[in-house]
């Protein structure tokens, strides 16, 4: 299982979640590996924003802030339903690129997963600021990776190249919006979609496979 998925996007933890969920009732789950992929909603944020996610959406987007706030609430509750607290008041926008190459080490240590959960709490329920090096090498420690050794390649370009390749996968399979999962290399689920449509899709994919 291939996902193609940003730290900074809200919906990337919620369709995270119900994709566990919906492999937790697939018959043969314990068949499912699951390989993260970088993107990215906004390039251009810079990487560390002065104001709040609600001054930045309206930025960005253009809409009224009222607007903004009902969108977020709405959100919101989609997460606490899935056992997720985001916390927008708190959330700190920022450039999501160096957040994804500690993403990439963890991958070469096995660590993918666990890293990828904490950087979505980091950023929607902890208040982190997941542009920040520091807070992104402790982050980094609280799943086994050494501390000092993701600092050093924090100071560098370390896996920018493997994190621009994961984005230009994403532009040359036509993906434009994530979370993105893929099945088996060729099925394609986009959004966060309900457990079950993950269930069923593995399920189908798995009877084309051995059939």
């Amino acid at each position: 299982m291939d996902i193609w998925s940003d730290i900074a996007c809200p919906w990337c933890f919620i369709g995270k979640r119900r994709f566990e969920k919906g492999v937790e009732e697939f018959e043969f789950s314990d068949n499912v590996d699951v390989y993260w992929h970088a993107y990215q909603l906004d390039p251009s944020l810079p990487e560390h924003y002065d104001g709040d996610e609600v001054q930045y959406l309206s930025q960005v987007k253009g809409m009224d802030p009222e607007q903004v706030k009902g969108m977020l609430e709405h959100v919101t509750e989609q997460a606490a339903g899935e056992g997720l607290n985001y916390r927008f008041d708190q959330l700190r926008p920022a450039n999501s690129f160096t957040a994804l190459r500690v993403l990439e080490q963890a991958k070469t240590e096995s660590k993918g997963n666990e890293m990828k959960e904490t950087l979505l709490s980091a950023h929607f329920e902890r208040g982190l600021d997941t542009g920040d090096r520091q807070v992104l090498a402790k982050l980094a420690a609280e799943v086994g990776l050494d501390e000092t050794a993701t600092a050093q390649t924090l100071s560098s370009q370390k896996y920018a190249e493997e994190v621009n390749a994961d984005i230009e996968q994403a532009r040359q399979l036509g993906i434009s919006g994530v979370p993105f999962f893929v099945i088996d290399g060729k099925y394609g689920i986009s959004g966060a979609q309900p457990a079950e449509a993950f269930t069923n899709a593995l399920t189908q994919v798995h009877a084309e496979t051995v059939s």
